[in-house]
């Protein structure tokens, strides 16, 4: 897949720190119930940590206590890519950001919740930046 920001992988290791490049290049996942945006709940538009792009607003971040952020719908729908995931003896739908490849974390469908798309996307924060109005 080609994607707007595309750098070598030496550039993406000086540029994230260890986490961020182990999450965000190497589709890894935070610890659950440890990330910077799992319970905020400050407006604004949360973006790519590795290459900025838009992704998700918090008008449509939601409590799922699952662990992770979770949004019920992606800023634009070609903000992100998804990608069958067939890792850890499942299969999963990755969330990847559209601009960059980035891993983000996952989303799924058909778990009951009260949004108006009944999906769940569960992001990782080190994969996110959440910009306010003040920033």
């Amino acid at each position: 897949m080609t994607y707007e920001v595309d750098k070598p992988d030496e550039q993406w290791r000086t540029e994230l720190s260890p986490e961020e490049y182990r999450v965000l290049r190497k589709a890894g996942t935070e610890p659950a119930f440890t990330g910077e945006y799992t319970d905020t709940k400050t407006e604004g538009v949360y973006e790519c940590r590795a290459c900025g792009a838009e992704l998700f607003r918090s008008t449509e971040k939601f409590e799922s206590h699952c662990g992770w952020p979770s949004f019920y719908d992606p800023a634009r729908s070609e903000a992100v890519g998804l990608l069958e995931d067939r890792s850890l003896g499942m299969t999963r739908t990755e969330v990847r950001c559209a601009r960059c490849g980035s891993h983000l974390g996952h989303v799924f469908t058909g778990e009951g919740y009260p949004t108006p798309t009944d999906q769940r996307y569960c992001i990782n924060s080190v994969s996110l930046r959440l910009v306010t109005d003040g920033q």
